[in-house]
């Protein structure tokens, strides 16, 4: 906390997704599954001018990401942190969050549970009813609701639970921009 009279700053900040968001999900029977190795791992069309354009309005950019291949064996902590180390090479993030959990694991940073939003706005002093979450999945808008942000949902077509009232649905991470852009309170 600051000095008496002396308002502290919380930043806005861009909670995203990785597969299917920014980098392209591999589908296994219309279901999405994560890249296993950095030659499967691809930005999407779209994406770097996207996230440099969340990064020239002032947000914090935090990736979230359910990674729960390395705790069943079938990637490699080495493989998903070498897409991170790409990831960090070619967009402007300030973060990454990573859950290796399963569900059965009970924890609270597997979403749909808030606990990575919740840690970078901690740790980033972020202000969550002004921020936004994005994702491709159920999980994503359930977590963005709980942590108390406005929710995006890019729209995949899985055969999987469908997401329940995201905020705004769209195509693609650009889409999603726009709409950031436009609804965000001037400062």
């Amino acid at each position: 906390m600051g000095r008496p009279g002396k308002e502290v700053s919380l930043s806005r900040a861009v909670f995203l997704d990785r597969d299917g968001v920014l980098s392209r999900s591999l589908l296994r029977d219309g279901k999405p599954v994560a890249p296993t190795t950095v030659a499967e791992f691809e930005l999407l069309p779209g994406v770097v001018d996207a996230v440099k354009q969340l990064h020239a309005a002032g947000f914090v950019l935090v990736v979230v990401t359910n990674q729960p291949d390395v705790r069943t064996g079938v990637t490699r902590l080495e493989a998903v942190e070498e897409m991170h180390r790409c990831l960090r090479d070619w967009l402007p993030v300030d973060d990454i969050k990573v859950c290796l959990h399963v569900d059965a694991d009970g924890c609270d940073c597997r979403k749909p549970k808030p606990g990575m939003l919740l840690a970078a706005a901690r740790e980033r002093r972020i202000d969550l009813k002004n921020s936004w979450m994005v994702g491709d999945r159920w999980r994503d808008v359930e977590t963005g609701k709980a942590a108390g942000c406005k929710t995006i949902l890019v729209e995949c077509d899985y055969a999987e639970r469908r997401a329940e009232s995201p905020d705004f649905t769209v195509k693609s991470l650009p889409e999603a921009v726009e709409i950031i852009l436009k609804n965000q309170p001037s400062v």
